[in-house]
């Protein structure tokens, strides 16, 4: 089995975030590539290891299981999630501070809070029976 958590911010958070982040890494493969729904290239992805698992002729049909949920965060109890996930673990204290600073202002305007959509993904497959 192999599973995985997407996130995906509301756009009044997620793009204050992609400017902040394009502002303060701007040399990042990720900084001059067009917006995508992380959910998007995480499905891709995971269809990918399906067909590596069907290639090996050593496993049944995988499956794909999907499961959407939801979490309401603080301004504060994101800003303490955020620096370690994905890319920001790598900044200097300073590129993190602007993107930080950014999102807390975005999430300020929203009234201190916001829920998060997250997709729980996994694909998973049984040994085939090769006796």
């Amino acid at each position: 089995m192999i599973f995985g958590h997407v996130y995906e911010p509301p756009a009044e958070v997620a793009e204050p975030f992609a400017t902040a982040y394009r502002r303060a890494v701007p040399d990042s493969p990720l900084s001059g590539q067009p917006a995508r729904r992380p959910l998007d290239l995480y499905q891709a992805a995971y269809a990918k290891f399906a067909d590596k698992i069907r290639e090996t002729e050593q496993f049944n049909d995988p499956e794909q299981w999907r499961y959407d949920w939801e979490r309401s965060y603080t301004r504060d109890q994101w800003l303490d999630l955020l620096p370690t996930t994905g890319g920001l673990t790598q900044l200097g204290p300073d590129e993190l501070a602007e993107i930080l600073e950014a999102v807390g202002g975005a999430i300020d305007s929203l009234g201190g809070r916001f829920t998060m959509n997250y997709t729980t993904l996994a694909t998973t497959a049984v040994r085939a029976d090769t006796s």
